[in-house]
């Protein structure tokens, strides 16, 4: 199967909460879109990794992925170097996907930068035909996906371009909230988090609406580039 984009995230939740809607919307338009975590999240305050096995499952299943697998890296303390890239590397020359999509260059948490750098590496080293893969048994050929952008996280980073996603909205936040251990629960008896608190929850649409607000449409998603964004004509701008 290959994939028109695969969205690649340090935890769980990343790809959902990032760029949850932009997915939707491509998937809409007959896309194939897949999701690659790199943890399990283990190290999350709240819930456990089997928890947010289960959970990834249902937010997979809610936005209509055409597949998702965890590396089961380890939260917290993976590292970017040559063990990492090639089993990322392996992914990318399986699906092969034209777009990737991928953590923040730069965020709060220490894994974000890890996981955008380790992405954004293993693209690169994909197209290189002497570095020789095996995957399931089979050998891989070389693959480079065309263009590798980077969502916006924790921090308010300035976006270099913006997605409408407007009528995805209430879909991207049904896949946020699949994650019923690590967001605002009014019931919930585990300790708070940055992430947990209403004000953080209704914070993820209120930026989405912003950004909307800024380009005059509902709701909008925020990338960054590695590499000037071109268009083939100034009418393809919105």
């Amino acid at each position: 199967m290959k994939l028109d984009i695969l969205a690649i995230g340090a935890h769980p939740d990343d790809v959902e909460m990032s760029c949850g809607g932009t997915l939707a919307k491509e998937i809409s338009r007959g896309k194939k879109v897949g999701i690659l975590d790199l943890t399990r999240g283990e190290l999350g305050t709240r819930g456990s990794a089997e928890i947010r096995d289960k959970e990834a499952k249902r937010a997979a299943e809610i936005l209509g992925v055409s597949m998702r697998h965890n590396l089961a890296f380890a939260d917290g303390f993976f590292v970017n170097n040559a063990a990492t890239q090639l089993e990322v590397i392996k992914i990318i020359r399986k699906y092969k996907p034209d777009v990737v999509l991928c953590n923040a260059v730069d965020d709060r948490h220490i894994d974000h930068p890890k996981g955008s750098k380790l992405a954004s590496d293993a693209c690169f080293l994909s197209g290189l035909r002497r570095i020789e893969t095996i995957h399931e048994g089979n050998h891989q050929h070389e693959w480079r996906p065309k263009q590798v952008y980077h969502y916006i996280q924790w921090k308010d980073s300035a976006p270099d371009f913006v997605v409408d996603v407007s009528g995805f909205m209430d879909k991207k936040m049904e896949a946020i909230y699949a994650y019923k251990s690590q967001f605002f629960d009014a019931d919930s008896k585990e300790p708070l988090t940055p992430i947990s608190s209403k004000n953080a929850s209704d914070s993820m649409e209120y930026r989405n609406r912003n950004l909307g607000r800024l380009i005059g449409t509902e709701a909008a998603e925020g990338f960054t580039a590695e590499r000037y964004v071109a268009v083939d004509s100034i009418s393809d701008l919105i």
